[in-house]
């Protein structure tokens, strides 16, 4: 199995029902997990806001982070160092994206170019998209 880049707006689809549910889950079982180390608290905050939204219970949010306990165990998560940071920054005076997606994009770009591979990136954010497309990343849109 390859690998793919999942940001974290596709692997929320993951655990929660909401459009794009059944895709993510599909390239989530197609391909091998590799995404940034800011990932998992990334996933936390989004479960939390959504919990303090009410759309989560404790019980599910209990249940959610034991499936993720367990899926970690295969996710490769890509340490945010220097070079990930500088080029992030790069992104952020090229184009419209925000922080947590830029360290994604650079995550993903730094990778590639040590690697010298070229992998999918998956991702449920518009403005991500846009962005991981304007520098010529393989972008899997999950909507």
């Amino acid at each position: 199995m390859t690998l793919a880049y999942f940001d974290t707006s596709v692997l929320v689809k993951n655990y929660l029902i909401e459009a794009g549910s059944p895709r993510a889950r599909e390239l989530l079982a197609s391909y091998r997990f590799l995404s940034s180390s800011i990932t998992p608290v990334e996933l936390m905050s989004a479960l939390t806001r959504r919990r303090s939204m009410g759309e989560l219970d404790a019980d599910e949010i209990a249940s959610i982070l034991a499936r993720v306990r367990g899926d970690r165990a295969y996710w490769k998560l890509l340490e945010v160092s220097e070079a990930v940071l500088a080029r992030a920054e790069e992104l952020i005076l090229k184009s419209r994206i925000r922080t947590l997606d830029a360290l994604h994009v650079a995550s993903l770009l730094h990778y590639q170019m040590i690697s010298g591979g070229q992998l999918p990136f998956a991702t449920a954010d518009a403005r991500q998209r846009d962005a991981a497309i304007q520098v010529g990343l393989n972008v899997v849109w999950v909507s």
